[in-house]
Order: C-alpha cells, then structure tokens, then sequence
C-alpha cells in the first residue's frame, strides 16, 4: 500500500479554482446536522470550519431547543430548526432532512449531536438517502455501536473522522501501528476513515496519508469540530473524499500551528484556528 504525506504547495494545488463568474451557489452548498442543548458550541465551530474552508452555501440543521442560540450567533450559514426531544434530533426530523438532501453536495452529522434513537434514526435516514459524500463525527460515529452495517453498500462515500475511544467504541482494533489498523477497519467497513490523534491516518483500505501538523495545543474541546466542518467545506467543493480528508487534516494541524507558535498551546483555542485558516489558503 502506498502511504503520501501532504505539504502547502500539494493541499493548495488540490483545492479548485474559484470561477470568477461563480456564484455562492457554484462552490458547494453543505448540510450540517449538529449540536444540541448543552452543546451548541460544536455546531458553532463545524459551520464555521465549513465556511473558513471555502463553502458557498452551509446549512445547519439543529434541535429547536438549541435554534435561537446558534441563530444569534452565527450570521453566515443558514441555520434551520428541526423537531428535538429532550434536546436532541428526534426521529420527527427525518422528514424535513430528506427534503433537503437531494440538494446537497456533502453532508456532516454528529458534532455535538448526542446519542439517542433520533440521532440514530437520522443517521440511518441521511446514509439511506444522501447520493452525496457523508460525514460522520463524533456523535454520529458513537450512535452507530453495533450497527455498522448500514455504512456497506452505501452509493457515494462515507468518512468517518473518530479519535482514538471512538474509533474502539465503532469496533476498530488499535494496534502499535496505528496505519495498519485504520486500513483494515476501513477496509471492513467500507469507508474513509480519518484516526485523528498525533500523526493523523487517513486512508480508503487502500491508499494511505500521514499527517504530521499539528501540536498538543489542539488537545481541547472544539478541535475536533473545526476539523470535521473544514472537511465538509472541502467536500461539498467537489474535492475527491480521500484527498479531501487527507487535506483537511493538514490544513486543521497547521492552523494549529500557526495558533501554537503565535499564542502558545496553553492559550490558544479552537476559534484561533478558525481565524488562522485564511493565512493558509490565501
């Protein structure tokens, strides 16, 4: 198997032109499924990820409970309400979500989500239905446990982007060669997996890349987010899911770096990393 590592010139190489006649329309219009009461700051921080990454158009979709928070302080993505129960998604949001996938070039779930029957039944109802590349973080890689079947035979791919409790929770076996064992799960399962942790793996089963950005300053709450939203802005671009994820992990640890060495890593938080994206893809 052949392993790659990214640098500036090879990400700024991969991410397409803007067309100078485009329209917001014309780079990506993204769906993000996140949040919930409690956790309103992941769907902050992976709409905006998604945004910083080049997105024309990013919709989030997030328990009514939570819609009056995250309306006040997002001014960019087009942020929606959708049917909760204690707080999170219920199973009365799939509707309004299958209304809008047909639209979608990518789609995010999980960030902040919680699990429940409705994060699962949402789950289940965006892979059924989305002919788009899907995300799943955080959440909706938890919500899963015990039901990875439904990501085989899926007709567009699946990335799933856990760190490394996740990645055991999803059934992955973490060996001493952490390329070795995000190979053979993707493999079984179907999908793009991207381990997050030092050195970053992201592979297809087939094709691997290792990521060497990135600091222990980007070991908090957030971070994480930050990464799945830019890799959803990516997708929705039309960028390929595998060089996508292997892009988004570098373009995420190195604007960690940017953080670490301007801040330092006992200051520096997820939304400097936002702010630090634009330095990169400039």
């Amino acid at each position: 198997m052949n392993v790659y590592e990214l640098d500036r010139r090879s990400v700024l190489t991969t991410l397409p032109d803007r067309d100078p006649l485009g329209h917001k329309g014309s780079f990506g219009k993204v769906l993000l499924l996140c949040g919930s009461r409690g956790f309103t700051g992941a769907a902050y921080l992976s709409s905006m990820g998604a945004l910083r990454a080049g997105a024309g158009l990013v919709y989030l979709g997030v328990p009514e409970s939570i819609y009056g928070i995250e309306a006040v302080k997002l001014n960019e993505p087009v942020v929606f309400p959708l049917p909760d129960e204690d707080g999170k998604l219920s199973k009365e949001a799939v509707p309004e979500i299958l209304k809008r996938l047909p639209a979608m070039n990518a789609v995010l779930v999980g960030c902040g989500l919680g699990v429940s029957d409705g994060t699962l039944a949402v789950i289940r109802a965006v892979l059924g239905n989305a002919s788009c590349p899907v995300i799943l973080d955080a959440d909706g890689i938890n919500a899963l446990r015990g039901h990875m079947d439904v990501l085989r035979g899926r007709q567009n791919q699946t990335i799933l982007t856990p760190h490394d409790g996740e990645f055991i929770r999803a059934g992955g076996a973490l060996g001493n060669d952490r390329m070795v064992s995000a190979v053979a799960f993707a493999a079984e399962n179907g999908c793009i997996l991207l381990l997050k942790g030092h050195r970053t793996c992201v592979t297809d089963g087939e094709t691997g890349y290792v990521n060497r950005t990135g600091n222990p300053g980007m070991a908090v709450g957030g971070s994480g987010d930050v990464l799945a939203g830019i890799l959803a802005g990516l997708l929705g671009q039309g960028i390929e899911p595998l060089k996508a994820a292997a892009c988004a992990a570098w373009l995420h640890g190195a604007a960690g770096d940017l953080c670490a060495a301007e801040l330092g890593q006992y200051a520096m938080l997820p939304t400097d990393m936002l702010s630090a994206l634009p330095r990169l893809l400039k």
